[in-house]
């Protein structure tokens, strides 16, 4: 086995933000179809390396090679057990892994799917597991499928549903100095913040996973100039869910809650969503990743949705610690990268 820590250094030697990912891809296109028994396709910036040796089960593991914009000239420091450097936790510690795994792995007892895909780090619409499962969704049916994000080497099942609302809110227009012949709007907003400080969050229970709800003011806008009452103000709001509500139903919730706010001439639009994926902690190849392993709710949005919505049941399980992704302390360790390997060597060659 390689150095996993020198593997990732390596990694983040090759800078790939953003839609900038291709030579990194090329570098691990070089590296898996050199192993006889992975079959190769590439779909734009995307790679898929896949065994084919008819086995009753197929576990996919997911990572995407894309990072966010920052320092990609100093490249990696390892220090004594430590990389440093622009995307060691998101996710090039988590690529190492499974670069690794699939270029040592040789007696499995299940089949795998390996996805390198790009532009996770932007909006959706541009993820590259999106493009393949419109392009090439054959490549990534599996029973269960694992994504690498960072997880301290823990257990991070499902995720939540994330949604967000442009409130607009109408007034009157009116000069300042003469504030009761107009209505104004931001002060409007004084109702609907008070009600979102009060939100009362659930916290439900899901296969054992504890998830916690919340409704936030995330933005606001409103003004026309220093001596104008505002006749409009906007406000930006978004909604975590738990999995045991569909976007849809989540939706109709956060619609009800802002109701008695709204007036008639006011709006409340859906701007943006992505749903939430159930724990999946049932499955057993997800089971036997578990064994022994701390297991918690993912608190966020990740693209275990894109499995939960084709029916694979996936989860969150990689080196590093989610906390200093996209900061300037961003670091991975060995014993993270080395307990990630270990625990899916074990599950891939059934021991």
């Amino acid at each position: 086995m390689r150095d996993l820590l020198k593997l990732t250094a390596e990694l983040v030697d090759i800078p790939s933000v953003s839609f900038e990912e291709g030579p990194l891809v090329s570098m691990i296109e070089k590296e898996l179809s050199a192993v006889p028994h992975l079959s190769i396709d590439r779909v734009g910036d995307n790679l898929v390396a896949r065994t084919n040796l008819n086995k009753g089960q197929r576990l996919v593991l997911a990572g995407h090679t894309d990072t966010v914009p920052g320092d990609t000239e100093s490249g990696a420091r390892i220090e004594k057990d430590t990389c440093w450097g622009l995307g060691t936790a998101d996710m090039k510690g988590g690529i190492a892994v499974m670069l690794e795994l699939a270029r040592s792995v040789t007696e499995y007892e299940i089949d795998a799917t390996w996805v390198f895909y790009a532009r996770e780090e932007v909006a959706r619409e541009h993820n590259g597991l999106k493009e393949i499962f419109t392009e090439a969704p054959e490549l990534l049916s599996g029973d269960a499928a694992v994504l690498g994000e960072p997880t301290s080497a823990l257990i991070e099942a499902g995720c939540q549903g994330t949604m967000r609302f442009l409130l607009t809110f109408k007034g009157e227009r009116a000069h300042s100095a003469r504030p009761w012949m107009g209505r104004n709007a931001v002060h409007r907003l004084s109702g609907v913040l008070d009600a979102l400080e009060k939100y009362e969050h659930r916290e439900p229970l899901i296969d054992g996973c504890q998830f916690r709800e919340a409704l936030q003011a995330v933005g606001v806008d409103g003004g026309v100039a220093g001596n104008v009452i505002p006749d409009m103000a906007t406000l930006l709001i978004n909604h975590r869910h738990a999995p045991d509500r569909k976007s849809e139903e989540a939706e109709s919730h956060v619609r009800e809650f802002l109701m008695p706010y709204m007036e008639d001439e006011d709006s409340v639009e859906l701007i943006d969503m992505a749903p939430a994926a159930s724990p999946g902690m049932g499955h057993s190849l997800l089971a036997s990743i578990g064994e022994g392993i701390e297991t918690r709710a993912k608190l966020g949005w990740t693209d275990v949705a894109f499995f939960s919505e084709q029916g694979i049941p996936a989860i969150n399980f990689g080196p590093g610690d989610a906390t200093l992704a996209h900061t300037t302390e961003e670091r991975v360790e060995r014993k993270n990268l080395e307990v990630t390997f270990e625990t899916l060597r074990r599950v891939l060659e059934g021991n």
